[in-house]
C-alpha cells in the first residue's frame, strides 16, 4: 500500500514548520549566547545536559545523544570545553573503556550566568514564532509539552 501524496505533503509541511521554528530559535540563541557569554548553542547544550546529571557527569556516548552530535564531533567539542576549563574527562572506575565527562566549577559558573540569557531569548523567540500564523500551532504544541511549574528545573518554554 503506497502512502498518498497528501500524507507525504502533510509530513513534509510539518517538517518544514519544525525546521523554521528550530532555525528561528537557534539563530537567536546563538547570537545572544556568543555575544553575552562566549558560548555557542551546542556548547551551552552540553553544559546544560551535564548540569542535569547527578554529580554533573555523563558518559561520552550519552552526551553525544543529548547534544545531537556524532561521537567524533562530541569528542572534539568536549576537548575544546576541557581546554577552556569548563569540563573534565576521567575514566570510569567500573569500565576502563568508559570515559565520563564532568562539569567543572567554572563550567557551572558559566552555565549559571548564561541560563537566564538562554531562557529569555528562548521565550522571545517562541513569542515571535507564535506571531507567525504558520508557526503558531507548533509553538502551542511545544507549550503544551512544558512540565507543570513544580516540575521545572529551568523555565525554558
Amino acid at each position: 500500500m503506497a502512502i498518498s501524496d497528501d500524507a507525504v505533503e502533510v509530513r513534509a509541511h510539518g517538517w518544514r514548520t519544525l525546521t523554521a521554528v528550530h532555525g528561528l530559535i537557534e539563530t537567536a540563541l546563538e547570537k545572544a549566547l556568543q555575544t553575552e557569554h562566549g558560548v555557542s548553542v551546542v556548547e551551552y547544550t552540553v553544559l546544560d545536559a551535564l548540569s542535569r546529571q547527578d554529580g554533573w557527569h555523563m558518559r561520552m556516548r550519552q552526551l553525544a545523544r543529548a547534544a545531537a552530535l556524532s561521537n567524533s564531533a562530541t569528542t572534539r567539542l568536549v576537548t575544546r570545553l576541557e581546554d577552556r576549563g569548563l569540563l573534565s574527562r576521567y575514566l570510569c572506575v567500573d569500565d576502563r573503556r568508559g570515559i565520563y565527562t564532568e562539569l567543572t566549577p567554572a563550567g557551572q559558573e558559566l552555565l549559571s550566568a548564561a541560563r537566564p540569557t538562554h531562557d529569555a531569548v528562548l521565550r522571545r523567540a517562541l513569542a515571535e514564532a507564535e506571531e507567525t500564523p504558520e508557526l503558531a500551532p507548533l509553538v502551542h504544541a511545544l507549550r503544551a509539552l512544558t512540565p507543570a511549574p513544580a516540575d521545572r528545573t529551568s523555565e525554558t518554554v
